[in-house]
Formats: structure tokens, sequence, C-alpha cells
């Protein structure tokens, strides 16, 4: 019965070792660990080899493994006792030197067990002995002891450094006790019975680690130790499944052979149906078997442990919303820091236009100057505080600031920022853990860069925003000061108007006495000069009315004053007003006065201007030789008149200002410099005052077609 409990335990010792081992490799405290299981399992083995076996040989072997296996505990726990919950690892030089007794130790009892065993005696009943030399003994149980004691008292000294981190005080407690009984049966039973003669119950000390490994379970489930959680996880899973799956079967194979074969199984029960059916029922039972134990030690090994599907949704749920970057870095750093139990979680996120380095982070984050953390700029991978990669530098760093891993953000190798993560506040951060951090990183980058690109556009935003404002202000004053001019402008344009049209009067009344002769008789030289500058005057005449025309409009006293006006006669007065200054153009006005043009209710003095100007602009702008062809008509429910010309035309790019005040095409100012260009623009505003719309035709270099339609009224 000893033996099957002592290989009981070695599986139980190796398996929980190997779990350890492959889950979390980077720590060096796993690996001691490992060596002390390793040497447990051995030592149980080697005390089941020595008292099962009756040869001499194997039962010196199995002594030489039993004692080489403690003395790789002691060194093993030693280590453990030196690194466990500290930051930095024991250092090589200190491993080597603490190696190097049970190295000795191993090497004489395999090559030269003799020094320790003077004699292997063997026994019919199964109680081997040994008889064992005095002073190396002593010297290997001052070794095993005092490696021992450093490992055990390096555990409490730590577990008292430790009290203010609750779950790592518990943690250390928990592995500091199991160390502590299962060493002190170990030394009682396997080091200090012995060395008084007594081999009869060597295998107490072995089962003394039936306590141990379940400690350790203990705080493997609750905190997290050595973080081999998953793998316990799926062990105990399969295990759990396949001892119900034991259990149904043999119930059903029971069932069955009392129902069918009344308590009498056969051989040929092997091969029956009966056996293959059961074989169906046990594979459809191992899926819902192991779905039912997942929970349950789900439920025992990851109850305060976090949600990865629930940490991704939360952070896409932040990035999408795209707040501004500094928000977006606050949210991720609190979320991290809560799922990954972190003391803190700081971002440091690089500016491409020379601005300082924006550092954000969780309560209590830590400050770090940009020239360090530009040290993790080729970094492509978390770093972990103990990983092999890191340089002396970077060690001192993660060393003053307290950090324990640090994670590049980066993107097609562009570095965007690093995110550094402070220590775990119960325990270590897991391989788990910086897989996660390595799925954030890749999301972040994107959140990140996103928040950039609206930072910079709201920036952009904010700056034309700025200068739009700053150009707006700037026009307002402007206007307002264009205003004013054009309000002084006007009130000059009326007053001069005003003064000028008296004495204008007056010399064009006195050349008409001239022309007419009541002053003395005329010359011919003297008649054509005299008429020529009385043309003149009746055109500064027309000129002045139109700036009083403009000036009331500007003011509100533009008035329309209709009466009854016979239109044809009226366009026929103004033709043969103009064929005077036409001939001396060597141009032909062609009128014909139509009979059924009704009489019309208009300002007959405004619409003479109208025609004037039109008729004028014609005469200006047409060649030498050409006709002007004016043209009055009656159509369904309107009145047209119309003056076409051969002359200049109006380039298309400058038609659409044409009828604005004060303006003038291009060609026309080159053609006639002493224009003012209110004529077409009183000519509108006459017009549409009595509901016409303006009629013009223009081609560049081909000559133009202005004129008028007014609407007939409508009968009763």
């Amino acid at each position: 019965m000893e033996i099957y409990g002592l290989l009981v335990v070695s599986v139980l010792t190796i398996s929980l070792g190997v779990a350890s081992l492959f889950q979390h490799t980077r720590d060096h405290t796993v690996h001691y660990f490992f060596a002390t299981v390793l040497g447990t399992s051995l030592w149980a083995l080697g005390i089941a080899l020595f008292l099962s076996t009756s040869s001499i040989e194997i039962a010196t072997f199995a002594a030489s493994l039993y004692y080489s296996a403690a003395a790789l505990i002691a060194v093993a726990t030693a280590l453990i006792g030196l690194s466990i919950g500290r930051r930095k690892p024991v250092s090589l030089r200190t491993v080597i030197s603490l190696s190097i007794p049970p190295i000795a130790i191993i090497a004489t009892l395999f090559l030269a067990p003799k020094i320790l065993f003077t004699e292997v005696v063997l026994s019919d009943n199964g109680a081997n002995t040994i008889t064992l030399a005095s002073w190396p003994y002593m010297i290997y149980g001052i070794y095993f002891l005092s490696y021992f004691s450093i490992g055990v008292y390096g555990m409490f000294a730590q577990m008292r450094r430790t009290r203010k981190k609750q779950q790592l005080y518990v943690r250390l407690q928990y592995i500091t006790f199991a160390y502590l009984i299962s060493g002190i049966i170990g030394a009682w039973f396997n080091l200090i019975l012995p060395w008084t003669g007594d081999y009869n119950y060597i295998w107490i000390g072995p089962l003394g680690l039936l306590l141990f490994v379940p400690i350790v379970y203990i705080a493997i489930a609750k905190y997290g130790l050595f973080d081999v959680r998953s793998a316990v996880l799926r062990a105990a899973t399969y295990t759990l499944a396949l001892a119900a799956l034991a259990g149904v079967y043999y119930l059903l194979a029971y069932a069955v052979s009392v129902v069918v074969f009344r308590g009498s199984v056969s051989n040929e029960m092997s091969i029956s149906p009966i056996n293959v059916l059961l074989a169906l029922v046990l594979a459809f039972l191992f899926q819902p078997f192991k779905r039912f134990f997942d929970k349950l030690t789900n439920s025992i090994f990851y109850r305060s442990m976090y949600s990865t599907d629930e940490l991704y949704s939360q952070l896409n749920t932040l990035i999408r919303s795209t707040p501004p970057l500094r928000a977006l870095l606050q949210g991720s750093s609190e979320l991290i820091s809560k799922a990954l139990k972190a003391e803190f979680v700081t971002f440091f996120i690089y500016r491409e236009d020379g601005r300082p380095t924006m550092v954000v982070g969780s309560e209590g984050h830590k400050k770090i100057a940009p020239a360090d953390v530009h040290m993790f700029d080729d970094l492509r991978e978390p770093l972990y505080i103990e990983d092999s990669r890191m340089s002396s530098p970077m060690y001192r760093l993660f060393v003053s600031h307290r950090l324990s891993i640090v994670v590049p953000l980066y993107h097609a190798d562009q570095v965007v920022g690093v995110m550094c993560l402070g220590d775990h506040r119960t325990s270590r951060y897991s391989n788990r853990d910086l897989r996660v951090l390595r799925v954030i990183a890749g999301e972040l980058v994107v959140g990140i860069q996103n928040a950039l690109a609206i930072q910079e556009i709201k920036s952009l935003n904010d700056n034309l925003k700025q200068r739009i404002d700053a150009a707006t202000k700037e026009l307002r004053r402007n206007n307002t000061q264009l205003r004013r001019l054009d309000k002084t402008k006007d009130e000059f344009i009326s007053m001069a108007s005003h003064q000028l049209r008296t004495p204008l009067t007056s010399i064009k009344g006195y050349i008409s006495m001239l022309i007419d002769g009541d002053l003395g008789k005329v010359t011919t030289q003297q008649r054509e000069v005299l008429e020529e500058a009385f043309s003149s005057s009746e055109r500064m005449v027309h000129l002045i009315g139109d700036f009083l025309n403009v000036s009331r409009l500007q003011t509100g006293k533009f008035v329309i004053e209709k009466r009854t006006t016979d239109f044809a006669t009226l366009v026929e007065s103004e033709v043969n007003a103009l064929r005077q200054s036409a001939e001396s153009r060597e141009l032909e006005l062609q009128y014909a006065k139509p009979k059924n043009i009704p009489t019309l209710e208009l300002d007959a003095d405004k619409f003479r201007q109208v025609i004037m100007n039109f008729i004028d602009n014609a005469l200006y702008y047409s060649k030498s030789g050409s006709a002007i062809k004016i043209t009055l008509k009656k159509t369904a429910d309107a009145v047209e008149f119309r003056v076409k010309d051969t002359g200049i035309g109006v380039p298309e790019s400058e038609q659409a200002g044409l009828f604005g005040k004060f303006f003038r095409a291009s060609n026309a100012r080159r053609t006639r410099p002493d224009g003012t260009g209110v004529g077409l623009f009183l000519a509108k505003k006459v017009v549409a005052d009595h509901h016409g719309e303006i009629i013009f035709e223009s081609k560049e270099g081909k000559g133009s077609t202005f004129g008028f339609r007014l609407p007939l009224p409508k009968a009763d």
C-alpha cells in the first residue's frame, strides 16, 4: 500500500511541475518550482523502488536517487525563497554558487555511493535499511537543513514585505506553509530518523506531499500561483469527465450483467452488440460531461478572472464612439487597468507636429521622460520585466518606475507610441494577459490613428474658421466703409447734377439762339460748330438726368409718373432727334413707324431716356457706313422695341454684369473711355417698374440687340 501511495505522489507532483513549466516559461521562480516538484517526484519514486526491490544494486541506485532528489529539493527551495514575489531575478552568479554543493553531492552519490552508504541491507518483508557513514551524512544533513532554511526564511521575509498586497500576501502564506509542513515531515522521517538507524518510516516523508500538493492546488485555484490555472483546469476537466464516464460504464455494464445475463458475464460480452451499444452511449455522453465539468472547474479556477470577450467589446465600443484622443486613451487605460488588475496603465503617444509626447493614463500613472520612452522605439513585441531581451538601461527604467510590461503601439513600421503597465495588484501577469495586450494594441493603434486624423481635421477646421472669421470681419469693415463712400458719392452726384443742370440749360438755350440767327448772321462753318456744341450740351443734359435718377434710386425718390402716351410717336420723335448725330458719324437710322401700336400708360420722360440710351449706345459703338435697325411692333400680349446694330458687341464672359450700376464691358471702355455705365442700369429699372422685361442679344465683334417688352393691358 505504501508503494502505491508513493507512486501516486510521484505522478501528482511531476504533473504539477510540468503544468507550471509550460504555462509560464519566462518566470525563473517557475523553473525553481519545477525543480522542486521534480525532486519530490524522484524522491518518492526512489523510496518506492528502494522499499520494493530485492537487489543490492537496485537498492543502492534507488538510495542514491532519493538522496540526490532531496539535495535537488533543498537547492530549489533556497532559490524559490530568494526569488518568489521579487521583481529582480536571482543573479546567475548566485545560482551557480548555490548549485555547486548539490552537484557535488549528487555526483558523489552516483559515482561513489559507499562514501555515504557503508552498507545496504535487504529484508524479506520489504524493510530494507542502510548503514550511513557518520561524518559524510552529517555534512549532507547540514547542507539540506541550511538550504531548506534559506528557502523558508526567504519566503517568510517576502511575505512580510507584501502585507499591503493582500492577495499576493495570502498566496505567499499558502506556498510557505506548504513548504514548511512538507519540509518538517520529510526532515524528521527521512533525515533525522535514518540518522538514528530507523528506516521503518522513510515512506511517510514523501506521503507528506499529500498535504503539499492540495495546498499548492488551492493557491493555484484561488490566487493564480505560478499561472498554471489553465493547465490545471484542462487536466481537471478531462480527468473528471473520464472518471465520470468510467463510473457510468461500470454501472451500465453491471446493470446489463444483472438484467440480461442474470449476474453471469461471459467472455462473449466483450464483442456483443450490447458492449458496442455501451461504447456508443459513452461516446455521446463525453461532450455533455466535459461541458458540465468545464463549467464546474471554471467556477472554481476562474471565479475572479476577467472575460476577454467583454474587455474587447468594451474597448471596441469606446473606439467606435470616436472620442477625442485624450478621452480614448483615458478610457482605454481605465478598462485595461481594471481587467488586468494593473496598478496603473500609461500611454505615451508620439506626435508628428513636433509637440511634446502626449502622456495619458489611469489613476496613479507614471510620467516618464520622452528620451526614456524612445528607448522602446524598436520594440515590436510586448516586453516583460523578466524577458531575456531586457537591456540594462531598460531594466533600470522598469525598476525605477515600477513597470512590469511595455507594449509597443505601431502600424506598418510606424511607431505611434507605447503602453506601459505597472505591477500586478495581486500576483503576476500571465501568458494570457500578454496575448490580450497584443490584440488590444492592434485595436488601439487604429483608434489612435483615427483620433489623430479627426483631431487634425478639427484643428484645420478651427484654423480655417478663425481665418474666415477674421476675413469676414475685414470684409464687414470694408463693406461699411464702401457704403459710406457710396453714400458720399451719391450725395455728390445728386448735388453736382442739380448744380450743373441750370447752367447747362442756359448754355443750350444760348447756343440755340446763335444757331437760329437771333444774335446775327452765322456762317456755315460756325453753324457746324454750334450744332456740335448744342448736341454735346444735350447729351450732357441727358447724362445729368441719368445721374439724378441714380441718386433718386438710392434715396428712394425715383418715382414713376404714368400717363397715356402715343408710344409709336414717342419713339419716332427720339429717332428723328438723333438722326443728325447719326449722319455726323456716317450712320443710318432705319425706322418705320407702325400703325397698330396702341396708346400705353407709362412714364414718357423716362422711356425717352431709355430709348435715347439704347440708340445712343448703338451710334457710339457701330462702325461708320453701317445701319442701325430700330423696330417697334405689337405681339399678342406685348409691345416690343428693339435697336439692332453691327458694332463691337459684348464679350460673353461679361454679359451677366452688363445691366449693373456703373458696369461697362472691357471693349466698351477701350472704344469710349468717357462712358458712365448708368444708362443700361436705369433702363432696366424703368422697364422693370413698368412690369416689362429687357431684350438683349449680343455676339462679340458682330453687334448687339437692345430693347424691351412691355405688356399690353388686359381687356376688362
